[in-house]
């Protein structure tokens, strides 16, 4: 099978779609597969070997100088090569973490309105390559993707496959004008797409009203992770202090003030048993969420019992995990994936998680860990109490989540579900 498989970058940072997106494409290729992975925007970012191309196409410099000016609409092809430089796109990144999402639904409708809209020269230049690399399907990353696909469908008559990721978050944040323009363009050029994957049954329900397509034309394709470092058996850190972990970007979407206010709690109910460790990326934007977090902190004297360690990359991913007792992640929107929740399970560290989202699945598939009531920190503290009390009951979860993983979630099972449904779609093509 030879995959074209499309990956937007996240402008210098580790998330978790690239992390997806790198290790199914690395999986694929273990198994046989020709596939390459082509990054836009920007370089992808991964805290594993990246197996994507050099060439980066929608270059975030481009893209941009396109929608703004109609004079870089007509450049030559050679002018555009220059600004889509790798060095240059990675430089650019730098500053990516100061932009707003509420800032881009301007750029978000001219790429989804694809051939007709600012950036038909950038798709142009993508199809034009694809047509040369010749592949069996093409796999868009998001759905903010889908301007894509009716140029692609036409100039190379294969299947299109677009992956769901949690984009609906980041429309949910844009002005309503825009939002209301950029939903009507996605659910029109969802109608061309062959296939879609979400990695959750919530998800596939969620998209299916949100792009007006029937379920039937999405396949739920659970998360993968690659497991080369995890431990082979789950083995708790020494008894005291308790560590409850957080790896996410750091940013109130993801909830850590949640964790923080149910520190507070216990503390104030007598429990000093308990200390937070947080990790992961730090927008420019979100320094003053964090700053005010620390603040809190330290207001309540809790300033021994809080540490953010910064980003990590994969060696210091498995290091911090290692130290941890418990995990949560108290998103305060429902969550497609949870990437960071299956890694701590496949650590054998019993996870918290909200009930929303795709999070009850997880649980349900894994029995790895516990929920507690999304948006309350009074829930989130009785639970990390209760677990925090209970040695045998941790060891449990423990135990479960990490056998779960490792039978069920490995990045290569994904990579072959993913490839068997790109065979049905690449057999019924043939038959017509």
């Amino acid at each position: 099978m030879k995959v074209a498989y499309i990956a937007a970058g996240a402008a210098g940072m580790y998330c978790g779609s690239c992390i997806h997106d790198n290790a199914l494409a690395a999986a694929m290729l273990r198994l046989g597969h020709d596939v390459t992975l082509i990054p836009t925007y920007t370089p992808v970012r991964t805290d594993e070997d990246s197996v994507s191309q050099d060439r980066v196409f929608y270059g975030a410099i481009n893209v941009y100088l396109q929608l703004k000016s109609r004079f870089f609409r007509h450049t030559p092809r050679l002018f555009d090569r220059i600004l889509d430089q790798r060095r240059l796109l990675q430089w650019v990144s730098r500053f990516a973490g100061a932009t707003d999402a509420r800032d881009l639904g301007d750029l978000t409708l001219a790429v989804l309105q694809g051939e007709q809209g600012p950036q038909r020269k950038e798709l142009e230049k993508l199809s034009v390559w694809l047509q040369e690399l010749r592949p069996d399907v093409v796999h868009l990353t998001n759905s903010l993707f889908l301007g894509m696909v009716h140029q692609l469908k036409a100039d190379l008559g294969v299947p299109i496959v677009v992956s769901l990721q949690g984009e609906d978050i980041f429309v949910d944040d844009l002005p309503a004008d825009y939002r209301q323009q950029i939903e009507s363009e996605m659910r029109r050029r969802a109608q061309e797409v062959d296939l879609f994957i979400a990695p959750s049954r919530y998800y596939a329900r969620v998209m299916s009203k949100r792009l007006g397509v029937d379920q039937t034309k999405i396949a739920v394709v659970p998360l993968g992770i690659q497991l080369d470092g995890y431990r082979s058996t789950p083995t708790e850190p020494a008894a005291h202090p308790v560590t409850v972990g957080f790896l996410a970007r750091i940013c109130p979407e993801k909830g850590l003030h949640l964790l923080v206010e149910a520190l507070r709690q216990l503390r104030d109910q007598g429990d000093t048993s308990l200390r937070v460790r947080a990790a992961g990326y730090l927008g420019s934007r979100d320094e003053i969420y964090l700053a005010g977090l620390k603040r809190q902190v330290a207001d309540w004297g809790l300033e021994d019992r809080f540490e953010y360690i910064g980003e990590i990359d994969r060696d210091q991913k498995l290091d911090f995990l290692n130290s941890l007792h418990l995990f949560a992640l108290p998103t305060t929107y429902p969550e497609a994936k949870g990437l960071s929740a299956l890694e701590a399970m496949a650590s054998g560290i019993p996870t918290i998680l909200p009930d929303h989202g795709s999070f009850p699945e997880m649980v349900a598939a894994t029995s790895g860990g516990m929920l507690f009531e999304a948006l309350s920190a009074g829930s989130l503290a009785t639970t990390l109490r209760d677990l925090a009390d209970n040695p045998q009951r941790r060891n449990e979860l423990a135990m479960a989540g990490h056998t779960a993983v490792h039978r069920d979630f490995d990045d290569e099972r994904m990579a072959q579900a993913t490839l068997d449904l790109y065979g049905e779609l690449v057999s019924d093509r043939e038959v017509m």
